[in-house]
């Protein structure tokens, strides 16, 4: 006698829109993992600006810009994260209240970091800052993807890319990484050796990251939105 073995599906990250996103389910989780993914998120780039070994690629960006412009380093981010939302509209990504909230939070969260707390002179401790703000990014990322309330600026470009050209998750942003980083050179920015860590690693701790928090939305999708099938993104948690 025979036993028929039925494996349970992983997660999937959906394609949804903005109004699918909020009837989706278990909101109130979803949203406490958003806000908290963002906090931590601008968390992680704050200390690595205190750990002054290399900022992540897209600050080596913002770095540089606001060598020649009066705005803190927060608030640069918050101004190109709405720049990156204008090439959402070729790759048609949807946007969500993640979308917006990541546009925001991240950047406030970041300056409100480098208000309260100053860099240490221990060159261990510095070490620590910048592996710990790789860390915490990567965690970070995972927490407010996993959320499906619409992915950030940056990485909806990243996932755009992918879904558009079938190119892996890894490569796609280690490429977007690289090419933030040369930009951010040529405006005056700073590069360092937690520069290359960030943009080596943070892909891939991401992506092992992804299936602890990604919240999986089918069965509610399938019981509150009849008819609705939402595109799912592959290769994002494996």
């Amino acid at each position: 006698m025979s036993t028929a073995v039925h494996s349970v599906p992983a997660p999937a990250l959906l394609d949804l829109g903005p109004i699918a996103q909020l009837r989706a389910g278990r909101l109130v989780r979803r949203l406490a993992q958003l806000f908290l993914g963002l906090a931590l998120y601008g968390v992680s780039l704050a200390m690595m600006v205190l750990g002054d070994i290399g900022l992540a690629p897209w600050d080596v960006l913002h770095s540089g810009f606001i060598r020649h412009v009066p705005i803190t380093l927060g608030q640069a981010v918050v101004l190109f994260s709405f720049v990156v939302l204008v090439f959402w509209i070729p790759l048609r990504e949807k946007p969500g209240v993640g979308t917006i909230a990541n546009a925001l939070v991240v950047g406030m969260s970041a300056d409100a970091t480098l208000a309260v707390l100053d860099a240490p002179d221990n060159p261990a401790a510095r070490i620590g800052l910048m592996v710990g703000g790789v860390l915490l990014c990567g965690l970070a990322t995972a927490l407010y993807i996993g959320a499906q309330l619409g992915r950030g600026p940056r990485d909806g470009l990243m996932t755009g890319l992918h879904r558009r050209t079938g190119l892996s998750i890894r490569l796609v942003r280690t490429v977007l990484e690289v090419g933030v980083v040369v930009i951010g050179l040529l405006l005056g920015g700073t590069l360092g050796l937690g520069t290359v860590v960030f943009a080596l690693t943070i892909g891939p701790i991401a992506q092992w990251l992804m299936p602890l928090f990604l919240i999986d939305l089918r069965a509610d999708l399938r019981a509150g939105l009849p008819g609705d099938a939402p595109e799912t993104a592959p290769e994002i948690v494996g």
